[in-house]
């Protein structure tokens, strides 16, 4: 017979203090996904998004 393997409980000050920092988090950066690395951008490819930009500054 398999031996099952018994899951070790996270005590709750850690729980808190985790609650907390998304909390803090959510407080400074607002609702919804917030990426905290980006992508580098090469220039050479083509995007509409930076060819309408030209045309705001108009």
């Amino acid at each position: 017979m398999k031996l099952r393997k018994r899951k070790k409980k996270i005590p709750p000050e850690l729980l808190a203090a985790r609650k907390a920092n998304r909390e803090m988090e959510r407080l400074l950066l607002g609702d919804g996904f917030h990426a905290h690395t980006r992508i580098k951008k090469n220039k050479k490819l083509y995007c509409r998004k930076r060819k309408y930009e030209e045309r705001d500054d108009v």
